[in-house]
Formats: C-alpha cells, sequence, structure tokens
C-alpha cells in the first residue's frame, strides 16, 4: 500500500476517535485492522497501528495546537471529518520529519476533497496554512 493510502486508513481510525472512548480506542485500532475491507499486508497493518498509536497518544498536545492556531474555531466547533484530518496532518507537520509541509498539507486537502463536505478542502488549507513555517516566521517579525 502507498503512504497515501496508509495515511487514509489512519484517517479512518482517527475518525473513530469522536465516537468511543480513549480506552476503547486500541480494541476499535485492531477491529478496523481486521475488518477493514481493502487489503493489508502485516507491514501494511503494522504502519498503520504504529502511526495510529503515536497520534493517539499526542492527541491532547495535537488539539491544543490547533485550538491556538485556528482563528475564530475550536476542535469542540469542528466537523468530525475536518478534525480528523487536521489532526493527522498537523501531527505529521509537527512530528514527522520525513514528510516535507506541502505534501503533509496536500494530502490533507485531497483527503478532504473526498471525506468532507463542499467547503471542507479549504477549511482544512487554512488551518494547515497556520502550522507552515512562513507562517511561523511572519509571525515572529
Amino acid at each position: 500500500m502507498n503512504r497515501s493510502g496508509l495515511r487514509e486508513q489512519v484517517f479512518k481510525l482517527l475518525f473513530r476517535i469522536e465516537f468511543n472512548t480513549k480506552e476503547e480506542m486500541q480494541e476499535q485500532c485492531e477491529l478496523f485492522l481486521e475488518h477493514e475491507e481493502i487489503e493489508m499486508t502485516e507491514k501494511d497493518k503494522a504502519q498503520i497501528r504504529e502511526r495510529f498509536l503515536s497520534i493517539h497518544h499526542r492527541l491532547e498536545e495535537i488539539d491544543l495546537k490547533i485550538n491556538e492556531k485556528a482563528t475564530g474555531w475550536t476542535t469542540e466547533r469542528m466537523g468530525k471529518v475536518d478534525l480528523s484530518i487536521i489532526r493527522l496532518a498537523v501531527y505529521e507537520l509537527l512530528f514527522d520529519e520525513m514528510i516535507p509541509q506541502g505534501v503533509a498539507i496536500n494530502e490533507a486537502v485531497e483527503l478532504a476533497k473526498k471525506y468532507g463536505q463542499d467547503e471542507s478542502y479549504g477549511f482544512v488549507n487554512g488551518v494547515l496554512a497556520k502550522f507552515t513555517r512562513k507562517e511561523e516566521e511572519s509571525s515572529l517579525s
């Protein structure tokens, strides 16, 4: 499975956070990996599990960062699909040095176009733009 496919599966798992308790998410992860309709190798499953658990572990910190940057919005007010996409992208922007910023944002926008509502991709792009290095540098000046 390619990186975009893996990212999409992690997004689907992150979406489940909105409907389950923190304690249930380990079991939800395993159920998802067992019963997902697409073909996944054991290596794919391990990568998805590892990425999901890493994001889940940092969820409070990620949400805090989103709430700091998303002017006029909080994670509580965001649509569940958009929030799940933004959480994944913020994790990639802040904690995964292997993924370039542009790739993380572009992939998030593509997920928003596929799974979100009509305006989701613009909203996702706008929130994530606040996390780019250029935005950080201009806010320091």
